[in-house]
């Protein structure tokens, strides 16, 4: 019987495997690895599972580890889902998947929508926010990369996408129409805590929302 599993560290956090025995109702077992060693935790890939879902801090690893791409990993350069098929290991991104998806459903969150193919701010470039610069893009927005210490004066965007897994300097001084947040766990904004670009209140779409968009991409990705 296939078994799938999570890679990272740390991952005992995850809600992952609940997420995977709702979706199938407990049919197939997944497992948390949690190790620091990339190396250790691809060789109980090879030996133990059909799939993975791969977290921080392995997406670029796995990605460079793949025998395949995807295309959106291919363009983004990391993978958050590696899956064994007759013609080697292919690597996904359901972050980009699920992220594209959203972005789509919140619109419109430009200024204009004339002619302005609008702003978009992606903070944090780790594997997210490779994804969230490359889902933005292909959704028609002007996008900018924001490192975690380019934010202490604030940051203006019709949309903001934050990645980082923690709140840091500046953050309320974000101006958005909306803004999405990667973190589900300890997130860094709530409903109401940021201001939209007329001075009212931004949408908020955070981390839950995005977890189980790509989800709902990424596991028939790996059970297929």
């Amino acid at each position: 019987m296939p078994r799938f599993a999570l890679i990272g560290y740390p991952v005992s956090h995850s809600r992952s495997p609940e997420l995977f025995r709702k979706a199938y109702g407990g049919k197939w077992d997944y497992d948390l690895v949690e190790t620091p060693d990339f190396e250790q935790a691809w060789a109980r890939f090879l030996s133990n599972y059909k799939a993975i879902n791969i977290t921080a801090p392995f997406k670029v690893k796995a990605c460079e580890r793949a025998d395949i791409l995807s295309p959106e990993c291919a363009r983004i350069g990391a993978a958050n889902i590696a899956v064994k098929t007759a013609d080697g290991i292919v690597a996904y991104n359901s972050d980009y998947l699920g992220l594209r998806s959203i972005i789509a459903s919140a619109e419109p969150t430009r200024s204009t929508l004339d002619g302005n193919p609008g702003s978009a701010a992606v903070i944090g470039f780790g594997g997210a926010g490779r994804a969230a610069q490359a889902a933005a893009t292909d959704c028609g927005y002007d996008v900018k990369i924001y490192h975690h210490d380019q934010v202490k004066n604030g940051v203006t965007a019709d949309l903001i996408i934050y990645t980082l897994p923690c709140a840091v300097e500046g953050i309320e001084k974000f101006r958005c129409n909306c803004l999405i947040e990667a973190n589900y766990r300890n997130p860094a904004f709530t409903p109401g805590s940021i201001c939209d670009l007329r001075g009212g209140e931004a949408r908020y779409i955070g981390g839950e929302q995005w977890l189980l968009s790509q989800a709902r991409c990424g596991f028939d990705l790996m059970v297929k």
